[in-house]
């Protein structure tokens, strides 16, 4: 049983090593909220807000999320013994999406169950894997400068390339990279930059043997991309438009894709990424794990959710020294030759440095349970 004790909100922000392009936002420096909740018997789960500084991704934001924990979700949880976290899912119903905000809040309860449990967080969700195969984005810029980054990742190892598109830099861009890489597992998201007029400017990418092309139309969409599927030879992966498992439902139901990126802060949290995995295994839609520019925190739970049998695709996990000057956890995530081992220590696998947080932490806000 999990009694909360505290709960320990810290705001950070960290610079990129190399500003992120897509086509529809520029990040340079990445704020974030890393959760900490703290039990009775001084036992620590770690979890993280993923949303951006701006509404760019989705209606979410740093500071909503703030608000959101501060003042709704954490006192909901104060006087509420959780044997189990699949029961925050039941807990918040009441509130209406910021889904990110319950996310971080879910993935530090699981990081806390696991830890009590003796276990891994991978070993409590029912992974089966002891390591992941780890896949990288490249934003948009050049063609030189795109392929110039390709070339230094095929060297470590990585399995799954994907590149930022929009569309007036597509189709010249896909092919610039196919020439240099005729063989590359390559695959394209457009970030909900397309609509249905640009039919048969997608239908020319079926001539780059793609492994997928990622949420091209509206991020709510499923009914276009059902059509739009039907026209095209390459997959679709639905990202945005999926933050539900009844999404998903709908979404396999409809055809309106053949591939499903699961990212635990866009749908809610753990819990509801195993809905979503389940009911596409059961489907036989394959799924693979996205990335939110995250911190190594969100990077453990990535790893340890990776590890179900039906991510099947490499994900995006890769290194944090990929991304950040210094990281946040030991020992340091790292991908050897293109995979990453799953930890089998208990929670997450990795040591907080609360130093390094120190050092980028913003403010910290400190919630405590008045009900003890």
């Amino acid at each position: 049983m999990i009694k909360i004790k505290t709960v320990t909100l810290h705001h950070i922000t960290q610079t990129l090593k190399t500003p992120f392009t897509s086509s529809i936002g520029h990040v340079t420096d990445r704020e974030s909220i890393l959760v900490e909740v703290t039990d009775l018997e001084g036992i620590s789960g770690w979890g993280e807000v993923v949303a951006f500084s701006t509404p760019w991704y989705t209606e979410e934001t740093i500071s909503t999320a703030f608000h959101l924990l501060k003042d709704i979700l954490v006192p909901l949880l104060m006087n509420q013994p959780i044997s189990h976290p699949d029961q925050l899912n039941h807990i918040f119903h009441n509130v209406k999406r910021n889904y990110m905000a319950k996310a971080s809040l879910e993935g530090a309860i699981w990081d806390l169950y696991a830890k009590k449990q003796g276990v891994s967080l991978a070993f409590v969700l029912g992974g089966e894997k002891s390591e992941i195969e780890c896949g990288v984005v490249v934003g948009i810029s050049s063609i030189s400068k795109m392929t110039e980054q390709i070339s230094q990742y095929v060297e470590e190892g990585y399995k799954r390339f994907k590149v930022k598109i929009s569309p007036d830099q597509d189709i010249e861009l896909i092919e610039g990279i196919r020439k240099k890489f005729p063989k590359l597992p390559l695959m394209a998201d457009a970030n909900s930059s397309y609509s249905l007029n640009d039919t048969d400017r997608l239908k020319e990418l079926d001539q780059f043997g793609l492994l997928m092309i990622e949420q091209p139309l509206a991020a709510d969409d499923i009914i276009d991309h059902a059509k739009l599927q039907q026209k095209l030879t390459t997959r679709i992966c639905l990202d945005e438009s999926i933050v539900t498992s009844e999404d998903a439902r709908k979404a396999i139901e409809l055809g309106s894709c053949r591939v499903i990126n699961i990212k635990p802060g866009r749908v809610g949290g753990l819990t509801e990424s195993k809905k979503i995995h389940d009911l596409c295994k059961a489907n036989d839609i394959p799924v693979w794990c996205g990335g939110m520019l995250e911190t190594s925190i969100s990077r453990a739970h990535n790893i340890a959710l990776a590890s179900l049998a039906n991510f099947s695709i490499p994900g995006d996990i890769s290194s944090s020294s990929r991304y950040w000057e210094e990281d946040l956890v030991y020992p340091e995530i790292k991908a050897v030759n293109g995979k990453i081992t799953v930890p089998r220590a208990e929670g997450i696998g990795f040591h907080m440095q609360m130093d390094i947080v120190k050092k980028y932490r913003n403010s910290v806000t400190v919630i405590k349970n008045s009900y003890i």
